[in-house]
């Protein structure tokens, strides 16, 4: 078949298709996020399939992979789409209140716990019509490859050193204090580095695949190590265990003073030196000039500066 009948028989929808099927790998969860019937997704792959020659997507155990074909398309596809996006609603400029346009953003829960629900509730109060995806930092995710693919837009969170292959903007600094109960023994009679780093830690999952976490680091780098006792996935639930046993977290003052009035735990320097943990936003070069993607970038500054207030 030449590429003009090729392409007489392709249209956006059918892209959109494309693209969703092998950056899920799954007719299923690809039907949930274009809002389709499986069916129906099922049958537009089909097409795909024979205008490509090409399984696309195969079998492999439980779950499904891209072909080489597949692997090959993901890009050129997320850059149609993109370029389709862009092709009048950049033109035009972007307006919030009218805008439909869908933000996907990961973000760490190490961030300050009001910062997520100010970023949408400002979101929804100027552009209503523009859909939201908060999507995790967690070790199953590769938030490069999510950015490049345009699976997400923009990734918020704390690194000791920022990737140097992405925009970014620096969100605030923060310094690295200890949560502990009201009586954690350390809260009566306080400790030195020995007594701290013997002392039970609890400590998130790693963010990706052997990646120690910058307190972590700066300890690697000094020679030391602590005794994490406790990995937890649920940032979000670990002052209330340190609320409840005698367990110690180390992290940002900012996330643990919301937690200072509402549970019964205490903020306690930290007997070792960290270097301010630094928060960022970070995005891909093919969303730099997008309007609505400036929009958003400039909510987040906006909401990360109104906080440190």
């Amino acid at each position: 078949m030449s590429f003009d009948k090729i392409a007489d028989k392709i249209d956006l929808h059918l892209i959109r298709v494309l693209n969703t099927v092998l950056t899920e790998r799954s007719v299923s969860r690809a039907a949930i996020r274009l809002g389709m019937y499986q069916p129906a997704v099922s049958a537009a792959l089909k097409r795909l399939r024979g205008l490509a020659g090409d399984p696309i997507l195969v079998r492999s155990g439980a779950g499904m992979v891209p072909t080489d074909a597949g692997l090959r398309m993901i890009e050129p596809s997320a850059s149609i789409l993109r370029a389709a996006g862009m092709l009048f609603s950049d033109a035009r400029g972007f307006d919030a209140a009218t805008a439909q346009s869908t933000f996907r953003l990961a973000a760490s829960d190490y961030l300050d716990p009001l910062f997520l629900p100010q970023l949408v509730a400002q979101i929804k109060a100027q552009a209503p019509g523009c859909p939201i995806e908060i999507h995790p930092l967690s070790a199953a995710s590769d938030y490069r490859a999510h950015l490049a693919e345009g699976r997400v837009d923009l990734v918020i969170g704390n690194w000791a050193a920022p990737p140097d292959d992405l925009h970014l903007a620096r969100l605030f600094d923060d310094e690295v204090v200890c949560l502990v109960a009201n009586d954690h023994p350390a809260a009566r009679r306080g400790w030195d580095a020995a007594m701290w780093l013997e002392a039970e830690h609890i400590a998130p999952m790693a963010t990706h695949p052997g990646a120690k976490g910058v307190i972590d680091e700066h300890l690697a780098a000094l020679g030391m190590t602590r005794n994490i006792t406790v990995r937890c996935a649920h940032f979000g639930l670990m002052p209330s265990m340190v609320a409840s046993s005698l367990l110690v977290m180390s992290t940002g003052r900012q996330y643990c003073e919301r937690f200072a009035g509402l549970l019964p735990v205490k903020i306690l320097p930290c007997p070792i030196a960290f270097p301010r943990m630094m928060y960022y936003q970070l995005w891909h070069e093919r969303t730099h000039a997008s309007n609505a993607a400036k929009w958003l970038r400039e909510r987040v500054k906006s909401v990360a500066a109104s906080l440190r207030k």
